[in-house]
């Protein structure tokens, strides 16, 4: 595996690579990670079936898109492929250090600037891809009311009646989020998708996010996310609300967001996601529609 690996390393980059040591990092709970060294070079490599080819090649998708964006700096991707029993990606291998409260300033002024600059005529994504290891569809819609709550909340309410997992009719809490989104002007534009402290870091001084689960949608999703697995720091959103202040409404909207990240929670873990889940969606059932 690794033959083939410094391979495709050797061809992406143009230049001799061999591996004189690797070594297993932090990289989440989905794919095994490395820190792979050689020829005086780091990568850092993501490894899984060969099976999850497809999922690291979306990856790379939305980290190509995210870097050609030019707004927050991302892990460049190095190389994608596989080997008869496992799939692989290679990234560019950065240093984390801990951040000012500057930095995060800078974070959210950029993810903001992100949001500002990218569009697109419909919502979605070019293929569907993953958040976690869940499927994410992204089929093209020019509503985002019906986007966000068929493909996101409905799909994953159905993944889990699958599970025999049962929060109430599906259809009817699908129109419940689906109106709790009337009346909310939502331009499209390119979201990172799966925005938590976990695939957040910084170099040098500069942000760097990873990660990705992207596609065309409401920007408020990605601020939403930063507050569910424990809030940004203030200077985040400080720095973000100075470019690109958040509508009327968006304590509200953001409880509907959140939900779909508790759900494939729910569907990937289980357990406490459960009950998440159920809580979650009893404050959204609390809400008055516009």
């Amino acid at each position: 595996m690794w033959n083939v690996i410094a391979e495709a390393i050797t061809q992406a980059t143009d230049a001799p690579f061999s591996i004189d040591a690797t070594s297993s990092i932090t990289g989440g709970d989905i794919n095994q990670s490395y820190l792979v060294e050689g020829c005086s070079k780091r990568y850092f490599v993501k490894i899984n079936q060969a099976s999850r080819l497809d999922n690291f090649e979306a990856e790379a998708y939305s980290l190509n898109a995210l870097h050609l964006a030019e707004q927050i700096k991302v892990p460049e991707v190095i190389a994608v492929g596989k080997t008869a029993e496992h799939s692989f990606l290679v990234l560019e291998y950065l240093e984390l250090k801990q951040p000012t409260d500057k930095q995060w300033h800078t974070l959210g002024q950029q993810l903001a600037w992100l949001h500002k600059t990218t569009s697109h005529g419909q919502f979605g994504w070019q293929h569907d891809n993953v958040i976690g290891s869940t499927v994410q569809p992204n089929r093209w819609s020019s509503n985002w009311r019906q986007f966000f709550s068929q493909q996101r909340i409905a799909w994953q309410l159905q993944l889990l009646s699958e599970k025999s997992i049962i929060l109430g009719d599906i259809d009817y809490i699908t129109q419940v989020c689906h109106d709790l989104l009337t009346h909310h002007q939502v331009s499209p534009c390119l979201v990172h998708g799966d925005l938590w402290q976990g695939n957040v870091g910084f170099y040098h001084k500069q942000p760097v996010i990873f990660d990705p689960a992207s596609y065309y949608g409401d920007r408020e999703v990605d601020i939403a996310m930063t507050e569910l697995f424990g809030r940004f720091p203030l200077a985040f959103y400080q720095g973000y609300q100075k470019v690109l202040p958040l509508p009327e409404r968006y304590e509200t909207r953001k409880h509907v967001y959140n939900f779909y990240h508790v759900l494939n929670h729910a569907n990937l873990f289980g357990g406490v996601y459960i009950d998440q889940a159920k809580a979650c969606l009893q404050r959204i059932l609390s809400f008055e529609t516009p």
